[in-house]
This record gives structure tokens, C-alpha cells and sequence, in this order.
């Protein structure tokens, strides 16, 4: 059962999913001084902007990976440049007011056997909380488990209060 379905929520994300995910763009890039700067500066003009962003790097190339405010026009943006664009679903979900909120993300999801293979934060717009990105290897459990434990997940229309 996704998240929402029989549970009185009317959620349906743009990709008719039921349940809330943030897409992820991992762009590829030469592994050269200037190229971060070259894709981030693409989004100048427009009212896209970065919500979270990682870099792995090796000798040859480099992954920079985003979350945008506007995923539908970011997109476009960054497939206009011509660049090798993967896309991926993550949550996002808000940390608790404790001393030791990823603990608390981290042992629900391990409760629910659910792996997490990347985490990062997203930039937090003002009066928000603290909130990650997660790529897990079941969406909809992850989902379930973690709004069982009364957490709250991002959906992308909750980035755009990121612009």
C-alpha cells in the first residue's frame, strides 16, 4: 500500500505518485577547475535555486548531484546545456527538534530493514527545520515508517518555499 492510499490524504505528486518524493539531477562533469560554476550559474535569471547539492569526485570526472526549487524548470535548464542528467527519487524529511535527530531518522528506518545509500542536507528556507535528503532503497517503506514515527516528509512543492 503507498503512502496516502485509504488514509484520507489526496496527494498526488506530478509523476502520478501518491506518495512524496524529491527528484535528484546528478549532472557529469569534466573534473576541472570552473565547472561547478558553469552549471550553478545556468540557473542565474531564472527562479530556480539550489536546495541541496553533493559532489563525488575522481581524477576523471565529477558527480554533482542537486536538489532544485523548481525541479520541472531545472531540468530544462540543465538538459538545454546538454549535459548527461540522471534523475533519481529521494525523500526528504524534516529532523526533530533533539539532540540527535538523524539518530532518530536513521534507527526508524533500520527498525523498518530500510537501507540509506546517500544523505545530505537540504538548505533550509527561515523559519523551517533542519531537513535531509535520503536515498533509500524502498521509497514507500521509508515513507511509511517514517510518518509512523511523526516525521514530516518534503514534497517538491514544499521546495519551492526554498526560492
Amino acid at each position: 500500500m503507498s503512502v496516502g492510499e485509504g488514509s484520507g490524504t489526496e496527494f498526488v505528486t506530478m509523476r502520478d505518485r501518491d506518495y512524496p518524493t524529491i527528484r535528484q539531477f546528478t549532472v557529469f562533469l569534466e573534473n576541472r577547475v570552473g565547472q561547478l560554476l558553469e552549471v550553478v550559474r545556468r540557473f542565474e535569471g531564472s527562479n530556480v535555486r539550489v536546495v541541496a547539492l553533493t559532489i563525488s569526485d575522481s581524477a576523471e570526472c565529477a558527480l554533482v548531484r542537486f536538489l532544485l526549487s523548481d525541479p520541472e524548470v531545472g531540468l530544462e535548464i540543465l538538459e538545454r546545456a546538454g549535459l548527461a542528467i540522471v534523475e533519481s527519487d529521494l525523500i526528504g524529511v524534516e529532523l526533530p527538534e533533539t539532540r540527535q535527530p538523524l539518530l532518530q531518522v536513521c534507527t526508524a528506518l533500520l527498525a523498518a530493514e530500510v537501507n540509506i545509500s546517500q544523505v545530505y542536507p537540504l538548505l533550509t528556507p527561515p523559519s523551517r527545520h533542519p531537513a535531509v535528503a535520503l536515498m533509500v532503497d524502498n521509497i514507500e517503506m521509508a515513507l511509511e515508517t517514517l510518518k509512523s514515527k511523526g516525521f514530516h516528509a518534503i514534497n517538491e512543492d514544499e521546495l519551492k518555499d526554498y526560492e
